[in-house]
């Protein structure tokens, strides 16, 4: 069956997209509001674009016609966020994070999530999540009026020492079943981690 998205409506591209191209990372954001509450939000149009500059990329659309997300505005306006890799037991979390709060209500708060200081850097970070960047605002390109892409020169990577494998010859290893993160795939659904197959590359 082939799907031509010239023809088709952009509500249908998009759950052909997210219905295939899968399982996708989930960004889970923290940024700041204009009263300094702290915002949370997830998204999994996300990647890592460059190590040169170390960036990573989020595409964030509006939340209703002509009214951007507050990620971001917060972006924006205040360019300093942190990018949180949520594992299995924050998939719910992660979940109700997205409903719609009222501006400058704080999900952090909503949902009871507790904050550590990501040392050296402005934000803070999620205590238990087991990967953070602290990120600040590299370029933002707007694609369409309801959508823009972001990117973010990435600073510091928080990383628990329990899922760390080794690090040796600057080579980190994180053990991925104890990182457990949380893949999209399409609708309401999570994928979860299997089993893993070490496939050597071709020298």
């Amino acid at each position: 069956m082939i799907f031509d998205l010239a023809n088709m409506i952009p509500n249908a591209v998009y759950h052909t997209i997210i219905q295939t191209l899968t399982p996708r990372p989930v960004a889970w954001v923290l940024s700041e509001n204009e009263d300094n509450s702290l915002n949370l939000a997830p998204f999994s149009y996300f990647s890592a674009v460059s190590s040169d500059p170390p960036l990573i990329m989020l595409s964030v659309g509006n939340k209703a016609p002509n009214v951007p997300k507050d990620t971001r505005l917060n972006i924006i306006k205040r360019e300093k966020f942190v990018v949180h890799i949520a594992h299995r037991e924050q998939a719910s979390a992660v979940t109700a994070s997205a409903a719609s709060f009222a501006k400058n209500e704080s999900e952090v708060n909503n949902l009871g999530l507790a904050t550590s200081d990501f040392d050296g850097f402005s934000l803070p970070r999620l205590s238990d999540c087991h990967v953070a960047y602290a990120c600040e605002k590299y370029r933002v390109e707007n694609i369409t009026s309801s959508q823009a892409m972001i990117l973010g020169k990435v600073l510091k990577v928080y990383v628990n020492d329990q899922v760390i494998a080794s690090n040796e010859q600057n080579r980190l290893r994180v053990d991925p079943y104890k990182l457990d993160a949380i893949g999209r795939l399409g609708g309401d659904d999570y994928g979860f981690l299997g089993e893993v197959q070490d496939v050597p590359r071709p020298k």
